[in-house]
C-alpha cells in the first residue's frame, strides 16, 4: 500500500503522530486510506449537496475495510461567471484541479480515491488528475439537476433562461416573464439539467469506465444517488484489492468508445477540449480528426436539451447512459473488452442494460440522425480545424453562406445583436477570445442565447475562436484553430467577407484568396495581451491550441 510510506515503520513515527493528531486510531491506519476528493462548496448549485454525497461516500469506505479521509477540490460554476471577466476564470481551473489534486494524493500517499465532482472543468479536471496519479480510483459525481416548470406547466431549464433574456431584447417576452424563467428554470441542486457540458462528462465518465452506472443521470435530489455514492465508496476498496488502476480502464479503445457515446447522445461540444486533455495524461493522443471518422459511423440517439424538450431525468428513467451504449452494441460501434470500475468488461456491465423509452433514447435502427451530434469543420478559416454541435443546428442552418460581421470582443457582439444591427444571413465572427488571446477561452452562451432569442436562430451563424456552453444551441462554431491571437486566419478575416459554411461536409472557407489572405497577414500585428498578471499571464504562455484540448505544455 502507498500509504505505508507514511505510517510504517519507527521511521515513520513522526508521520503517524500527525495521524493520531487526525484523530485516527490505531485500527483505521492499519487499513487502507482512500483519499475522498470532495468538490463540496456553497456557491456553486451542482456542488451545494456534495457534502452529502461525501459522506455517503466515506461511509461506504468503512463498509468495505477502509479508512477514508476527505480533502477538497475548486469548481467554478459556469452560469454565475457567464458574460463578466469571470469566464475567463473557467477553462483555466480544468488544470488547477488536476493539479492541486495530484498534489494532494501524491503528497499523503493515498492508497485509492474517490472523485466527487459535478460540473464543467471539475469532472475532467479530476480524471486529467486520475490518470496522474494512477492509483485504484472511482468517479461519483453529484449528479443533474432536476428539470424546472413555468408557471404555465412548461418545463424548462438554463438554456431556455439565457434565451428568454434575447427574447426580452427582441420584444417577445416580457419582464414577468423574464421573472417566470428567472425563478423556475434551476429548481434543485445539482449540474444544470439538459446535456450541458456537466453532464455530458459525467455520463462520459461512464462510458470511459471509470464511474459506475448511474453516474451521470441519476438526478442529484434522488436517493439513488446517495446509494451510488456508498456503493462507489464500497467500490474502491474491490480496485485497491485487486489494483485496478485507471491506466488499466483508460486506454485507447476507451477513448473510442467514449468519444462513440458522445455522438449518441449529443454532448456538449465541450467534450472535445475534455476527452483529448484527459487522454493526453493517459499517454493516448486523441485528435479532431478521428471525432468525424466516429460521427459518420454513430447515430445521434439523444435529443436532449438543449437539442430537444427531454431532459437528464428523462434519460436517466429511459436507461441512462448503459441503455444508450446497449443500443451501439447493435452496430458493433463498441469495444466491450475494456475493463472498468466495476471489475468487469463493459460487455459484462451491459448485460442487462435496457432501453426502456425508444422515444428518449432512439433505437439504433430509428435514430434521429444516421451521423453523430458533433461535428469537426476544416478549411482556410480554420485549417486545424472548429467544432460545432450539429444535433442542435437547424435543418436550414446546415449550409450557410453570408457576410462577416467581425467583433474582437464578446461585449462588442452582444452589444450589436440587442442593438439589432445584427441581420439575418450573417455570421457573426467573435474572436481573440482562445485559450491564448482571452485568455482562457470564455463560453460565447451570451451571444448564441442573443440570436435564438432575437428570432435569429435559423438564419445567423456565429463563429469564435472561444468556446460554446453545452447549452448552446444553433449554428455555433466554436474552437477554430489556430486562434486569432497565433495568427490564425480568423485574425484576418474583414467586415463583409463571405463565409460560407457546409456541416454535412464538414468545412467552413471565407471566400478570399490566398494571395490576399497573405497581403492581409504582411499587415496583421500580433495584439498585446489582455492580461500580463497572475495566474491567466502564466495560463497565456502555457497553453496549447483549442484541437490539442487546450492542454498546458511544459
Amino acid at each position: 500500500m502507498n500509504s505505508q510510506n507514511i505510517k510504517q515503520g519507527v521511521e515513520r513515527a513522526p508521520n503517524r503522530s500527525l495521524l493520531y493528531a487526525l484523530g485516527l486510531t490505531e485500527e483505521e491506519m492499519a487499513r487502507p486510506i482512500i483519499g475522498v476528493v470532495s468538490s463540496y462548496n456553497e456557491v456553486v448549485p451542482g456542488h451545494m449537496h456534495l457534502d452529502k454525497i461525501a459522506e455517503a461516500v466515506k461511509a461506504g469506505i468503512r463498509l468495505a475495510g477502509g479508512t477514508p479521509i476527505m480533502f477538497p477540490a475548486i469548481a467554478v460554476c459556469d452560469g454565475i461567471a457567464m458574460g463578466h471577466i469571470g469566464m475567463k476564470y473557467s477553462l483555466v481551473t480544468r488544470d488547477l484541479i488536476a493539479d492541486s489534486t495530484e498534489a494532494m494524493a501524491i503528497a499523503h500517499q493515498f492508497d485509492g480515491l474517490v472523485m466527487i465532482p459535478n460540473c464543467d472543468k471539475n469532472v475532467p479536471g479530476l480524471l486529467m488528475a486520475a490518470a496522474r496519479i494512477n492509483v485504484p480510483t472511482v468517479i461519483c459525481s453529484g449528479g443533474p439537476m432536476l428539470s424546472g416548470h413555468l408557471k404555465d406547466g412548461r418545463r424548462t431549464c438554463l438554456s431556455h433562461m439565457f434565451e428568454a433574456v434575447g427574447a426580452y431584447h427582441a420584444g417577445t417576452l416580457d419582464e414577468a416573464g423574464v421573472t417566470d424563467y428567472e425563478e423556475n428554470a434551476c429548481p434543485s441542486c445539482g449540474s444544470c439539467s439538459g446535456m450541458y457540458t456537466a453532464n455530458s462528462m459525467n455520463c462520459l465518465a461512464e462510458a470511459i469506465g471509470m464511474a459506475l452506472p448511474g453516474n451521470g443521470t441519476i438526478p442529484a435530489p434522488y436517493s439513488a444517488r446517495i446509494r451510488l455514492a456508498k456503493k462507489s465508496g464500497m467500490q474502491v476498496m474491490e480496485l485497491v484489492r485487486r489494483n485496478i488502476r485507471p491506466l488499466d480502464i483508460m486506454t485507447e479503445a476507451a477513448f473510442h468508445n467514449a468519444e462513440t457515446v458522445d455522438m449518441a447522445l449529443g454532448c456538449s461540444t465541450n467534450t472535445m477540449l475534455h476527452l483529448p486533455a484527459i487522454a493526453h495524461e493517459a499517454g493516448i493522443d486523441i485528435s479532431l480528426d478521428m471525432s468525424n471518422e466516429i460521427s459518420r459511423r454513430t447515430p445521434n440517439l439523444c435529443h436532449l436539451a438543449p437539442a430537444g424538450d427531454t431532459f437528464m431525468e428523462d434519460l436517466d428513467r429511459a436507461g441512462g447512459v448503459y441503455a444508450v451504449m446497449k443500443e451501439l452494441t447493435k452496430k458493433n460501434l463498441l469495444d466491450l473488452s475494456v475493463l472498468t470500475v466495476t471489475g468487469g468488461t463493459m460487455e459484462e456491465n451491459l448485460k442487462d442494460a435496457k432501453n426502456l423509452d425508444t422515444e428518449i433514447i432512439r433505437p439504433a435502427e430509428n435514430p434521429f440522425s444516421p451521423t453523430g451530434g458533433i461535428a469537426v469543420l476544416k478549411g482556410n478559416l480554420a485549417p486545424d480545424g472548429c467544432v460545432v454541435k450539429q444535433s442542435a443546428v437547424a435543418e436550414e442552418m446546415m449550409t450557410h453562406r453570408g457576410p462577416a460581421r467581425v467583433f474582437d470582443s464578446e461585449e462588442d457582439a452582444i452589444a450589436a445583436i440587442y442593438s439589432r444591427k445584427i441581420n439575418p444571413g450573417d455570421v457573426v465572427v467573435i474572436r481573440y477570445e482562445g485559450p491564448k488571446g482571452g485568455p482562457g477561452m470564455r463560453e460565447m452562451l451570451n451571444p448564441t442565447s442573443a440570436i435564438v432569442g432575437m428570432g435569429l436562430g435559423s438564419s445567423v451563424a456565429l463563429i469564435t475562436d472561444g468556446r460554446f456552453s453545452g447549452a448552446t444551441r444553433g449554428a455555433a462554431i466554436g474552437h477554430v484553430s489556430p486562434e486569432a491571437a497565433a495568427g490564425g486566419n480568423i485574425a484576418l478575416i474583414e467586415e463583409g467577407d463571405i463565409i460560407s459554411i457546409d456541416i454535412r461536409g464538414f468545412s467552413i472557407s471565407i471566400e478570399v484568396s490566398d494571395e490576399e489572405l497573405e497581403a492581409r497577414r504582411a499587415r496583421w500585428t500580433p495584439p498585446e495581451p489582455k492580461v500580463k498578471t497572475g495566474y491567466l499571464a502564466r495560463y497565456a504562455k502555457l497553453v496549447s491550441s483549442a484541437d490539442k484540448g487546450a492542454i498546458l505544455t511544459v
